[in-house]
């Protein structure tokens, strides 16, 4: 059933009511839309509610502006929402799929974001292989909650909990977001197997193995990374990049893996937390705060509001950065990229 709505807010809440009734659902929205929903996206999470909802990231105004800016949902990320970022439209479609066989398991029951640029992939032709839907339905069988709101067999109770029982709630959801980390690789092998696409997991990582320099990135610019990587090989640079595909929960231990061989991480940020840096680069550094070994850590800001980062862009990243690493410091913790004096 398709419900047309007065606004975003009304959405979820529209979301909220189904998925407690025990239906599968599903929305999508974006930059100011998802914004408004702030209030609801702390009920959905709070109320253990499988929503999926594909987010279309664009900028925040003013000054008004609907192009490609990832700081629409990254400012959402302490709502309780698993967060995935895609780099090119079949992983969209792939990982929508993912996400209800990852938040429909009894260990996780958590709603989910799964986040694409604006114009970059929501306005771009690209070729997306679609299952045969009795496929999809083997791989992904029919909601059948054990808890739901049964019209059948009504009850009432109360919606407060008192604080001798709140923190074990708020445990309870954290708990939920380690199994999804657990989940998540399995899930998307499973995929793999049966559709033959894979998207890497929790971080999809390019060239790392033997890289003193790796590029961390999320969303498009991870293809973009990609593309560096191989030019600057051939120049001699040992770099790698990865993708980070899930933000929340977090992949701290993956990062904590790829920086135990590496001498310095590059972070690309197509978003800002004001006051602070980049969302990524904030993440990063707590990760890896109470490493013994770190690598040196730079992040960058670019591509805000749409603005193009090319592979080229990239390449005097790193090349900037190769340089950083060579004398053994960070000269400027965060570097506009491109920015108009």
């Amino acid at each position: 059933e398709y419900i047309r709505v007065e606004s975003e807010h009304s959405a979820m809440a529209a979301c909220i009511g189904a998925a407690a009734g025990g239906a599968r659902t599903f929305t999508a929205t974006s930059s100011h839309g998802l914004a408004l929903m702030h209030e609801a996206l702390h009920w959905a999470s709070g109320s253990r509610l499988p929503i999926i909802m594909p987010v279309v990231n664009r900028a925040l105004g003013p000054g008004w502006n609907i192009w490609a800016d990832l700081t629409d949902s990254l400012s959402q990320r302490d709502t309780g929402w698993i967060q995935f970022y895609c780099a090119d439209n079949q992983e969209v479609f792939d990982t929508i799929i993912q996400a209800y066989k990852l938040c429909e398991n009894e260990r996780v029951l958590l709603p989910a974001m799964i986040c694409s640029e604006a114009f970059i992939l929501s306005h771009t032709y690209m070729p997306v292989e679609i299952p045969d839907q009795e496929r999809i339905d083997e791989f992904l069988p029919s909601y059948k909650p054990k808890w739901f709101l049964d019209v059948n067999n009504p009850f009432s109770h109360g919606n407060i909990v008192p604080p001798e029982w709140y923190m074990e709630f708020r445990y309870m959801i954290q708990e939920a977001m380690e199994n999804a980390k657990q989940l998540i690789p399995e899930i998307d092998k499973e995929y793999g197997k049966y559709f033959g696409f894979e998207h890497g997991g929790l971080v999809e990582k390019y060239r790392c193995e033997d890289a003193d320099l790796i590029l961390l990135t999320m969303g498009t610019l991870g293809s973009e990374a990609k593309t560096a990587v191989d030019n600057l090989r051939k120049e001699g640079l040992k770099i790698g990049t990865a993708r980070v595909r899930v933000f929340r929960p977090f992949p701290k231990e993956e990062i904590r893996k790829l920086a135990e061989n590496t001498q310095m991480f590059t972070i690309i940020n197509r978003a800002i937390s004001f006051g602070m840096e980049g969302f990524l680069t904030e993440e990063t550094k707590a990760a890896l705060y109470n490493q013994k070994d770190r690598p040196l850590i730079a992040g960058f800001i670019a591509g805000l509001g749409g603005r193009d980062v090319s592979f080229k862009t990239i390449e005097k990243i790193a090349k900037k950065s190769a340089e950083w690493m060579q004398k053994g410091e960070v000269e400027k913790e965060i570097v506009w990229v491109d920015l108009k004096e």
